[in-house]
């Protein structure tokens, strides 16, 4: 089966905007997506990123441009400055990892649940409220949200090591079984034409 290993933060504008075209991509090529959510303000220290705080006046405002941009063009609601952003992105990473584990649910849905809530719907993804609201949301037990907190503290930070050891340094970002990498929500269509055996 072909494989997708799907690095991305919960926090992730970029993310947010790549909608469930991932989902649907793996449906369509009979792909198995292992999700690895991890800090990316950590991968950027790792891989020579800058937190958007610390950038250039000039890059934060092309930022803004783009974001709103690329939202209006996929139709999706955008908030630029949500309520609760920046948060503690550890609760919602470690609720995808569990419910990745016990299964029974949709993890792509959870995964956008808690991308849209941030960036569409102003809640704090750090809460548990909100925690629990997505994990039902998508099918799973919002009991997960009380479980395997060390084993998901555990795979997150092993997910960071295993980004930067394979070379990720943005999000979202993919890696198909072959080895074939695609950084950015505007790259999926690349990622779908790989999976098809069209690319250039």
């Amino acid at each position: 089966m072909t494989t997708i290993d799907y690095f991305f933060a919960t926090l992730s504008p970029y993310a947010y905007l790549a909608g469930d075209r991932l989902e649907r991509i793996a449906a369509k090529h009979g792909a198995a997506v292992t999700y690895k959510p991890l800090d990316l303000i950590a991968l950027f220290g790792r891989t020579g990123g800058t937190p958007v705080p610390q950038r250039h006046p000039a890059r934060q405002a092309y930022r803004a441009i783009e974001l709103t941009r690329q939202s209006r063009k996929l139709g999706m609601p955008f908030n630029l400055s949500p309520a609760h952003w920046p948060t503690n992105p550890a609760p919602s990473s470690y609720a995808v990892i569990a419910a990745q584990d016990a299964g029974g649910g949709d993890v792509g849905a959870l995964v956008q649940g808690f991308l849209r809530a941030c960036w569409a719907e102003d809640k704090d993804i750090a809460q548990d409220e909100v925690v629990r609201a997505c994990l039902k949301s998508a099918g799973f037990d919002p009991a997960l949200a009380d479980s395997g907190l060390l084993q998901g503290a555990e795979t997150y930070a092993a997910n960071l090591e295993e980004a930067v050891e394979r070379d990720v340094f943005g999000a979202p970002f993919y890696i198909t079984g072959d080895g074939e990498k695609f950084w950015g929500q505007d790259r999926l269509a690349d990622l779908d034409a790989h999976l098809a055996g069209t690319s250039a």
